[in-house]
């Protein structure tokens, strides 16, 4: 069995935002030198996922094979070097200067035709969303591509021979869903916390060698990617103002106070 589960680099979600300057002439930001770049927490849940699977599997684990991908810049092999250590088997990397500046549809574009080059596959995951964007569409988006069920917001994943249970989580409440391989599946946060892993398998992790595949090498035009083919045209990047006015409100009971703060909030038609 083949898995191939989509991780993303993004900015560490727990950087102040005074690391974040937002250019609202150029509709972009920049982040500071000094955030540190991680794996989108929703993508390790999703390694977590493969790994789970893996290990359900028992002797016959063995024969489950886990692979990592990733479409970004250089500094992406960090992420794919955590999800080595996690206990990925390979990890490819799709690298390219004609990527940058892409929207979902391109990531998704990219990534389908990564899938092709791969040898064949049983199952993808991916998070349901990344940590920065939030736009939760490169997932569906290749499943669309691919032709592909897709099966969104899991919360646990167990394959039996060659069909996938999953188990969704919903505002309301939980869903059992099965399906046949292949099928695509986003995983959320309720499938609960990663393994971390140990100093022993980072330096193990870090000798091993990860695939970097160009636009070229995907059968892709440059202008069929990047900034060049994006769908998605972005107006502009604003700083979230907060205007904060605090009113105290003076008496001489508590009754009084509250009788006062009750006839502003009708004022203000809050009530």
């Amino acid at each position: 069995m083949h898995i191939v589960v989509l991780v993303k680099q993004i900015p560490d979600p727990d950087a102040p935002a005074s690391a974040i300057q937002v250019n609202e002439d150029q509709r972009g930001f920049r982040v500071a030198t000094t955030v540190k770049s991680l794996i989108s927490p929703f993508d390790e849940q999703a390694l977590e996922a493969a790994l789970r699977i893996r290990d359900a599997a028992g002797p016959a684990g063995a024969s489950v094979k886990i692979t990592a991908m990733s479409l970004g810049r250089e500094s992406a092999r960090e992420v794919l070097k955590h999800a080595l250590a996690m206990g990925a088997d390979d990890a490819v990397l799709l690298c390219d200067g004609a990527f940058d500046g892409g929207d979902s549809f391109t990531t998704a574009l990219a990534l389908s035709k990564a899938m092709a080059k791969l040898e064949p596959f049983d199952l993808i995951i991916a998070g349901r969303q990344a940590a920065d964007f939030d736009f939760g569409l490169v997932g569906v988006g290749l499943a669309e591509l691919l032709g592909l069920p897709a099966i969104t917001m899991a919360k646990s994943v167990e394959v039996d021979g060659r069909t996938v249970r999953v188990e969704r989580a919903l505002a309301e409440g939980f869903e059992m869903v099965e399906s046949d391989l292949p099928v695509l599946v986003t995983v959320s946060n309720e499938l609960g916390s990663p393994r971390y892993p140990s100093l022993r398998q980072m330096m193990r992790a870090g000798r091993k060698p990860i695939a970097v595949w160009t636009a070229a090498d995907l059968g892709l035009p440059a202008d069929s990617v990047g900034a060049a083919a994006a769908r998605t045209d972005i107006e502009r990047f604003i700083r979230p103002r907060f205007d904060v006015q605090c009113d105290f409100i003076n008496g001489d009971s508590a009754q009084e106070i509250a009788a006062t703060l009750l006839a502003r909030l009708r004022d203000a038609r809050i009530l």
